[in-house]
């Protein structure tokens, strides 16, 4: 088990840190994939190995929970292995070892909170500068790392839009635009959504509007096909036209209903046929149909709409409303732009690339540092990043383990070294000697006025450098969650002494129990003919 943990670290190893690889997955039925995301590269391997799926499975809790430090969990979880399997080759029970690293692990966290430094006291222009640098050492390990300060300034805009008690992430767009460079991304403190399938008569529309009133529907304005097996039956031929007529009166009465409001746009998630887009570009009225419900969503919470099921009733406080609409051409595409809305809780961020693999990875790696500022906002906390933290922790522990006696001395300095694989990972990843690195960080920590706390790994210049100064933090949040579910991860496969395979999934194909009943006495007629 331990050692298919460790084959399972080894392929993520590398993409550790500003200086980290990439690496390209595919197979025969998707497109192939480029990435240095942990998370992602976990979840598109295919592990069969069940001790290794927890690996995956803490990287996607990692993900999901705090959006960044996704490698970092799953080489931790391994270095605790790593460092766990001598004592359990000599015959140590496994669960003094556990006991030992969830002491540990509890010990860590405390000192996290120590060291952390808070946010919550600071102006709202420096605080931002503060997240700004966040979301930096974020991306500075990403595909777009050359533009991390683009768009780092460009991210916190983006959360500072949300609702700062739900920071709802659904709220927040990504929209990927083939064609042009990463500088001309933008972002729309709005909604901003690819024009929708559109019928004759939109080109008659307007394509800007002032203080527009939006309607949004959940009806569909078009003529409806009858169906196969549909059936009238007439007395009178003269009564035809009029059933005719009675289908066109309805879809008018909709129409005019739209129009009676007062809305000068009208978007609505079923389609939105060419007799109404033409009717409503008589009247100098945008309309668009099949808006996904996403966009819908992000609408009604920037323009403060109420999405309608009928066209009856419809009264003023159900429109909603912003500064400016406007159709723009962004590459091949055209977008629908809302800006200035009164109620804006939502933002939408245009991400421009060549190659769809890059604007894919793009994205990845903005969804990330989206996660890091939108925790660092929740829980205003930071610590020094670049494997500072990580020595910090390890000394502090090792320095505990010469308190206790016992067997778990050991343990728990074993847990303190296993710490110390962050920085070396980071310094070999950047083409430096780890052993030298790792020595001259080993020193600043040791200094007994715990000057040298903050020291960690110089990824550009090489040696080491005060990450704090440095601007190089990360949210206290990401490193809790790492310890914690690493150590978990550790201490539940140490808890497995052996793996039992069920005997019938052994036989490369076993036999399906319905065709055994159905050949159930066959077989059993009368005999050859001597």
């Amino acid at each position: 088990n331990v050692d298919a943990c460790l084959a399972v670290a080894d392929i993520v190893r590398t993409t550790l840190g500003p200086r980290g690889m990439d690496k390209l997955i595919y197979d025969n039925e998707k497109p192939p994939t480029i990435s240095n995301d942990g998370a992602t590269i976990m979840k598109l391997l295919d592990i069969v190995h069940p001790a290794a799926k927890t690996l995956a499975d803490i990287s996607e809790s990692q993900d999901s929970e705090v959006g960044d430090g996704t490698t970092t969990v799953v080489i931790l979880a391994a270095e605790f292995l790593r460092e766990s399997k001598q004592f359990i080759e000599e015959g140590v029970r496994p669960i003094s070892v556990i006991r030992a690293f969830r002491q540990a692990c509890q010990l860590a966290v405390e000192k996290i909170a120590e060291l952390s430094v808070s946010l919550n006291d600071k102006p709202v222009e420096e605080l931002k500068d503060l997240l700004r640098k966040c979301a930096e050492t974020t991306l500075s390990s990403k595909l777009v790392a050359g533009e991390k300060e683009f768009f780092s300034a460009m991210i916190v805009d983006a959360v500072s839009c949300l609702d700062r008690d739900l920071m709802d992430l659904g709220l927040i767009g990504i929209k990927k635009v083939s064609g042009g460079g990463l500088r001309d991304s933008f972002l729309v403190e709005g909604v901003a959504f690819k024009k929708t399938f559109s019928y004759a008569g939109f080109e008659q529309q307007p394509k800007f509007l002032k203080n527009p009133t939006i309607l949004l529907l959940n009806v569909e304005l078009e003529l409806k096909a009858e169906r196969d097996n549909a059936e009238v039956r007439l007395s009178d031929p003269t009564e035809y036209q009029s059933i005719v007529d009675a289908e066109w009166n309805i879809i008018y009465k909709k129409l005019e209903l739209c129009v009676q409001s007062g809305a000068n746009i009208v978007l609505s998630r079923l389609a939105i046929g060419d007799l109404a887009t033409q009717y409503f570009a008589d009247r100098g009225i945008f309309c668009a149909g099949r808006v996904t419900q996403e966009d819908c969503q992000r609408v009604m919470e920037a323009t403060g709409a109420q999405m309608q099921s009928t066209v009856r009733g419809l009264v003023p406080e159900v429109l909603g409303s912003c500064e400016q609409f406007e159709e723009k051409q962004v590459g091949n595409d055209r977008f629908n732009l809302f800006t200035g809305c009164p109620a804006t809780k939502t933002a939408t961020l245009v991400i421009r690339g060549g190659a769809e693999q890059f604007l894919e990875e793009t994205e990845r790696s903005l969804h990330d540092a989206i996660m890091i500022v939108r925790r660092a906002m929740k829980n205003a906390t930071i610590v020094p990043g670049g494997g500072a933290i990580d020595m910090e922790l390890s000394r502090y522990l090792r320095d505990y383990a010469r308190t206790i006696p016992g067997k778990s001395q050991l343990f728990i300095n074993a847990y303190a070294k296993a710490l110390e694989v962050i920085p070396r990972q980071l310094a070999e990843n950047a083409g430096f000697d780890a052993t030298d690195i790792l020595n001259k960080l080993r020193q600043k920590h040791a200094r007994p006025d715990h000057s040298g706390k903050n020291f960690g790994v110089n990824i550009l210049d090489g040696g080491v450098t005060d990450t704090f100064e440095s601007f190089v933090w990360e949210p206290s949040l990401i490193k809790v969650n790492a310890m914690k579910a690493a150590t978990e991860a550790a201490c539940l496969i140490l808890s497995v002494d052996e793996t039992i395979r069920s005997p019938a999934s052994e036989s490369a194909n076993p036999p399906d129990p319905r065709m055994a009943a159905a050949m159930q006495g066959r077989g059993r007629g009368r005999g050859m003919r001597r």
